[in-house]
């Protein structure tokens, strides 16, 4: 689908944006409202699954619902004539959050408090619209020319929840943020978003995400068994108190994790009180310090 092409008459289109492992995406012109649009085509095989495809649409239809400012509005959810599926979404001139850590690292602690609170600000509103995100990352999170925070791809990642690791590029390319559980196999529930949120957190202050590996298995097993790196290591200036949302955020036990977005928030928006200076670093409920044992 090439520059200049007219999908059903409507969407013409300038550019690829994207080849992502769920959809091609292309910059295009509304020919009717005369604004320019993000158009999503769905991946060829994902559109041969017909539960694949049910999940799609139903997801798709539930974010009409959302009009938060930081949540990517769309527009359209339609269908070629030769059947392939499409959305239309708002074009978001800016980059993405993973390219503007990469530009403007090392980010002020303020400006990095702020962008978090427009991201939990969005998968709140979305959570209490019972959507899971399930495909948190700074390359689903845009930054606008004005600053503010828009997230993509809202639950369309469902689409794809069957398909494994190794046979989706997606979730390969997802792996350095998803929860231990989804590491496991185990339900998708909002406390997933929120540890990957923890983890976006995490790469904001540092520049790069806690696990490494060779493999997708390699990273996602980290997950689940390794400890979280200390932000502090890569800059000690870093308040303990921001440190410990990030710990919080990320508990392997879903029992010690924050319970809400909103209760993430709330802790969040505090973390440069002069009260938290002191702050002593955050532990899990059965923690045990092998010092005082």
């Amino acid at each position: 689908m090439g520059p200049g092409y007219v999908l059903n008459g409507r969407y013409k289109i300038r550019r690829v944006l994207g080849e992502g492992g769920m959809a091609n995406v292309y910059l295009a012109d509304d020919l009717i409202l005369n604004r320019p649009v993000t158009v999503k085509i769905l991946r060829l095989d994902l559109q041969n699954d017909p539960a694949s495809l049910r999940r799609f649409h139903r997801e798709a239809m539930s974010l009409t619902e959302l009009t938060n400012p930081n949540i990517v509005n769309i527009y359209d959810i339609d269908q070629t004539d030769d059947g392939m599926q499409y959305l239309v979404m708002e074009y978001v001139d800016g980059m993405d959050l993973k390219a503007y850590i990469k530009k403007n690292h090392k980010l002020p602690y303020e400006r990095v408090i702020e962008i978090m609170e427009q991201i939990l600000s969005a998968v709140e509103d979305a959570h209490a619209h019972n959507i899971i995100h399930r495909d948190l990352k700074p390359k689903n999170i845009l930054i606008d020319k004005n600053g503010t925070v828009k997230i993509t791809d809202f639950g369309i990642a469902v689409a794809v929840a069957e398909f494994t690791m190794t046979q989706t590029n997606t979730l390969v390319g997802s792996v350095h943020y998803i929860s231990p559980e989804q590491a496991r196999g185990s339900m998708v529930t909002k406390q997933s978003d929120i540890y990957s949120l923890g983890i976006i957190l995490f790469e904001m202050l540092t520049g790069e995400v806690p696990y490494q590996g060779e493999t997708a298995i390699s990273v996602a097993l980290k997950h689940y068994r390794n400890d979280m790196p200390s932000v502090r290591n890569y800059d000690n200036n870093i308040p303990q108190s921001l440190e410990n949302v990030i710990l919080h955020a990320t508990a392997k036990n879903l029992n010690d994790r924050y319970k809400t977005v909103a209760e993430m928030a709330d802790d969040l928006r505090t973390v440069l009180d002069e009260d938290r200076k002191n702050e002593k670093v955050w532990r899990p409920q059965n923690f045990v310090d092998e010092e005082t044992k």
